[in-house]
């Protein structure tokens, strides 16, 4: 079947945000929450294996604690209360510009665009920080939707975000195309029946990104970053992995 769909992930496939955009609001959100917490970017990848930014928080606070007593019957009160100030302060970094797209992300779009494919974002980030970059860092990318933050209960590497994104769109799984940079979200397409594509970084290139179709450590651009083909049959392959050149792959 024809590619008729790409699906993107955002964090990490869009913007670098873990390392430097939300590991830095996590801890911005600690301090003014008066918490003696920091997380250190080995401790952060840990953490990344949880999905979800408040369930990440609800583990820390079982594991290791905030160095205050909270309460059982407190905990979702503040942890909704602490993502509230954190996604403030994430979509703060986002539009100051201080974190900016991937190397070949907004080109690879571009070309999605001109080849009359649906384009969408499929993210368990929060909804707000999804639609700051979606509709006002990439606003000229013309999305079919933003999935983003609870809009499914399960987080990846449940494939309930892109079984509901098949939903949106009515098209069978062999005619999407899924962006991802980690473990987790790569399963969840996989195993929603989808072609994936996997764009590694300084987190993910040390998870098993094997179960993918397609690795490169960026998606490249012609003057400027290249990327480095790790796996997947990509003949003419430069460093500029091109919407084409997937589209023959799995057409």
């Amino acid at each position: 079947m024809a590619i008729k769909a790409i699906f993107f992930d955002q964090d990490g496939v869009i913007i670098d945000t873990e390392r430097d955009g939300h590991r830095v609001a996590f801890n911005d959100t600690f301090k003014h929450m008066g918490f003696e917490t920091e997380w250190d970017v080995e401790y952060y990848h840990e953490l990344l294996q949880v999905g979800g930014g408040k369930e990440r928080m609800k583990h820390h606070l079982k594991t290791r604690g905030f160095g205050v007593e909270v309460h059982e019957d407190e905990v979702d009160d503040l942890i909704k209360k602490m993502h509230r100030f954190k996604t403030d302060r994430f979509i703060e970094l986002i539009e100051s510009g201080s974190l900016p797209l991937r190397s070949g992300i907004h080109r690879f779009m571009k070309e999605g665009e001109d080849a009359g494919l649906t384009l969408a974002v499929t993210t368990t980030s929060n909804e707000r920080a999804a639609h700051a970059i979606a509709y006002n860092v990439l606003k000229d990318i013309p999305f079919k939707f933003v999935l983003a933050g609870d809009i499914v209960t399960k987080k990846k590497p449940d494939p309930a975000i892109y079984l509901l994104a098949l939903d949106k769109t009515g098209l069978q799984p062999e005619e999407c195309l899924v962006v991802e940079d980690s473990r987790n979200g790569i399963l969840a397409a996989k195993a929603a029946g989808m072609h994936v594509v996997a764009t590694s970084n300084f987190y993910t290139q040390r998870e098993d990104l094997t179960p993918a179709d397609v690795i490169v450590t960026s998606l490249g651009d012609p003057g400027g970053e290249k990327g480095e083909l790790i796996k997947g049959d990509i003949p003419d392959y430069n460093g500029v992995l091109h919407v084409h050149q997937l589209i023959h792959l799995f057409g």
